[in-house]
């Protein structure tokens, strides 16, 4: 017991080190500025060393460009602006939270954690917040602008601390990124990149969207369980109580009253309303939200989901203002709006330096050199399936750490890996699998990932001094478990010999 006790003492004063040592950097902007000034250096740096790889894909010659060039320089004046507007995550945050704003503003949000909360069992609280996070995916970044800060109210108003339920609701969005129980828009998406990179070797060979669905559905219970864990033992106990200014508007938490009930009633009519519309443009094969191709995953109904959320949010937000007396005319549902874009100041300010620092790291080609270069290294092993499956996980978690977009990192890597494995005698798709694994546990502590500059200004709404290092700290330990976990679960799936998916093995035979 009390080597016990040594062992999470050290922990937690580790875990406050990170966060002391992480908070004593500068603010967020100032930093995301300083890393967008040593990239400028760096491209600099790397085109006088003549730095250069052979482009996987199209095996051209990527070579280190020199940003601080005549021509560098042009361009980082000429689209600065276009940099900013450009930065996806940006519109994505703006046009959610104008619908998400009416809603909250109205008294809709209010009223829908009240109810959740009186009725909810809240030894399962924790449990459904994760669970919820990972599932969201499939409605690509719901999660992050809809969810993680709805889940910091949710446990606030239980009394327990905003951030842990932020943490949780950030480890399942983005944590348990992969995981989920229904395909989402990143299968095809991978999956695509997967096919060409087998056809390499084997012109013939398709990989399906549906490659590594049945590792996927264990994961996201894994995830969830293992979320829960780390939520309620390791980052909720460091936290403590919040005694935050607002805990007092949370201490009183009221039945509802009949004009609320009424209102909630007219919300829930107009919601089904929108999914009856919904369902007219998905069930016919001719249905107006299907995607040209007659699918769903290509549909505007799952590529469109922001507007989709704001629309819907909008609506039951006024349809529940109206009812209840909160909006009285137009005027009132636009100071609704206003309300809500005055709590992204913060936000937009980081976001102009992230944007530029993302743009430079991508026009220098440092990002592609520095993946490629890991690639090649870990090529240089030779050893067996585990010890490489394991060792492409960590690769490609950290490759993470400085490339943020899922797809981008697998275009580089699956026309190195899939071949090779090939070669070994392993399929595509448990390449694919190892991947994925690698590419999740390090989100949450990746400040490359795009919603990371978005996630500090939900912290800093409960805790005016958090800053990377409070996300980093909060966040390691279900970085770390997510790791190991993951990683015995595919050492225990390969052991096994189990399909990954609907037809995809783990072994490959090449042609003769």
């Amino acid at each position: 017991m009390n080597k016990q006790k040594v062992a999470v003492g050290f922990i937690q004063r580790l875990l406050n080190w990170t966060e002391r040592a992480g908070n004593a950097l500068p603010h967020p902007a100032t930093l995301f500025a300083l890393f967008a000034l040593a990239t400028l250096f760096l491209s600099a740096i790397g085109h006088a060393l003549g730095w250069e790889v052979i482009h996987p894909g199209t095996k051209e010659i990527v070579r280190s460009v020199n940003l601080l060039s005549a021509e560098g320089i042009h361009r980082i004046l000429l689209e600065m602006v276009d940099n900013l507007t450009g930065f996806a995550p940006l519109g994505i945050v703006l046009v959610a939270m104008l619908g998400i704003g009416i809603a909250e503003h109205s008294g809709l949000i209010n009223a829908v954690i009240r109810l959740l909360v009186l009725n909810s069992p809240k030894h399962l609280l924790t449990f459904v917040v994760v669970f919820t996070g990972i599932l969201s995916n499939v409605a690509s970044d719901i999660g992050y602008v809809l969810l993680i800060p709805l889940a910091g109210v949710i446990f606030m108003a239980v009394g327990r601390h905003p951030v842990a339920g932020m943490a949780a609701a950030f480890a399942g969005v983005s944590g348990g990124f992969s995981a989920n129980l229904i395909l989402g828009t990143i299968d095809p998406l991978l999956a695509g990149l997967s096919q060409e990179a087998a056809q390499i070797l084997d012109p013939a060979y398709k990989v399906n969207p549906t490659a590594n669905y049945y590792f996927m559905v264990a994961s996201t219970f894994l995830i969830a369980f293992t979320g829960t864990f780390v939520t309620e033992k390791i980052v909720e106990p460091r936290l403590g109580k919040y005694r935050g200014q607002m805990e007092e508007e949370n201490k009183s938490f009221d039945r509802l009253s009949k004009k609320e009930k009424k209102g909630l009633l007219f919300s829930v009519i107009t919601l089904i309303a929108i999914i009856i519309i919904t369902l007219f443009g998905i069930i016919p094969e001719d249905g107006f939200f299907r995607g040209s191709d007659g699918g769903l995953l290509s549909s505007p109904l799952i590529r469109g989901v922001v507007a989709m959320l704001f629309i819907t949010a909008a609506a039951m937000g006024i349809a529940y203002g109206f009812v209840t007396g909160t909006y009285k005319n137009d005027a009132d549902v636009a100071k609704g709006m206003a309300v809500s874009m005055k709590t992204l100041a913060t936000y937009i300010v980081i976001v102009f330096f992230a944007a530029q620092f993302v743009a430079y790291f991508k026009w220098s080609n440092l990002g592609i050199i520095l993946a490629v270069k890991g690639a090649d290294m870990l090529m240089s092993f030779d050893i067996g399936l585990i010890p490489l499956m394991i060792l492409f996980i960590l690769l490609s978690a950290a490759i993470n750490m400085l490339m943020g977009s899922a797809s981008a990192k697998w275009a580089l890597l699956a026309p190195i890996f899939i071949p090779m494995f090939m070669i070994m005698g392993y399929s595509p798709e448990l390449s694919q699998v190892v991947y994925r694994v690698g590419d999740s546990v390090t989100n949450v502590i990746s400040p490359m990932m795009s919603f990371f500059v978005l996630i500090i200004a939900y912290f800093q709404k409960y805790d005016p001094k958090a800053g990377i290092g409070t996300i980093i700290a909060t966040m390691v330990p279900y970085s770390f478990v997510f790791l190991v976990l993951w990683i015995l679960l595919l050492v225990a799936w390969i052991g096994l010999g189990l399909p990954l998916g609907p037809g995809a093995e783990i072994y490959y035979t090449l042609p003769h």
